[in-house]
C-alpha cells in the first residue's frame, strides 16, 4: 500500500479541540500545531532565517520589516513571510518593533509555515480577502479625528501627561483605538509626553 502523503495525513487530522479564539477570530496555536506536527513526522524542523545583512533574525524594507519561517517535514521546506504586527493586525514602524513584537511574528509564522504542509490549513481561509472598502467619511464616523479644537483634546492630553512613565508608543496605540490620530497630532502629543 502506498504511503500517504504528508499534506494528506496533516490536513485529515482534526485540530478542532486545539482552536483557540482571540476576538473574533479561530487560531490554531504555534505550540499546539507544532507538537501535533511532530507527533507525526518527529524529524521536522523550523528555519528561522536571519538578515546577511544585519545578523537579525527578521527583514526590513527601512519602513517596516517581517520574519521568513521555514518549517521543513521529510525534506520538503514550505516557507512563510509574516509582517511584524501590532495586535490590529497594522504593520509596526521598524522603529517602534521591540524584540517581543518580532518573536511573536515567528510563532505566528511558524503555525502558518505548519498549515502549508497541511495541519490546519482551513483556518487561514479567507486570509487574503480583500478587505472591505470604506469611504474616508465611514472611518471618520467610527472613530473621530483628534484635534488641538476638538473636545476630546484636553482629555487625551492629560491622559498622556499623566502615564509619562509609559512607552509613548503604547500611548499612542491606545489613544488610536479611539480617535484618528495624523502625524501632525501624534507630534504634539509626543512632544507633551517628553516635556518635564
Amino acid at each position: 500500500m502506498e504511503k500517504q502523503s504528508v499534506f494528506a495525513t496533516l490536513s485529515s487530522i482534526s485540530v478542532k479541540d486545539k482552536i483557540e479564539r482571540k476576538g473574533n477570530l479561530d487560531y490554531l496555536s504555534w505550540a499546539n500545531a507544532w507538537a501535533l506536527l511532530k507527533a507525526n513526522y518527529p524529524d521536522t524542523q523550523r528555519i528561522v532565517y536571519e538578515s546577511p545583512f544585519t545578523g537579525l533574525n527578521y527583514f526590513t524594507d527601512g519602513t517596516t520589516a517581517y520574519v521568513k519561517v521555514g518549517v521543513l517535514v521529510n525534506g520538503w521546506e514550505h516557507i512563510d513571510y509574516l509582517p511584524i504586527m501590532d495586535f490590529r493586525n497594522n504593520a509596526i514602524p521598524i522603529a517602534k518593533i521591540t524584540s517581543m513584537d518580532v518573536n511573536k511574528a515567528i510563532q505566528r509564522s511558524t503555525a502558518k509555515a505548519i498549515a502549508m504542509h497541511g495541519l490546519g490549513l482551513s483556518l487561514w481561509t479567507g486570509e487574503d480577502i480583500p478587505e472591505q472598502v470604506t469611504t474616508p467619511e465611514a472611518k471618520v464616523a467610527e472613530r473621530p479625528e483628534l484635534t488641538k479644537d476638538s473636545d476630546a483634546w484636553d482629555r487625551v492630553s492629560s491622559y498622556v501627561n499623566a502615564n509619562k512613565d509609559k512607552k509613548f508608543s503604547d500611548l499612542i496605540e491606545q489613544v488610536a483605538t479611539k480617535y484618528i490620530i495624523k502625524a501632525n497630532i501624534q507630534k504634539e502629543l509626543e512632544k507633551l509626553h517628553k516635556a518635564k
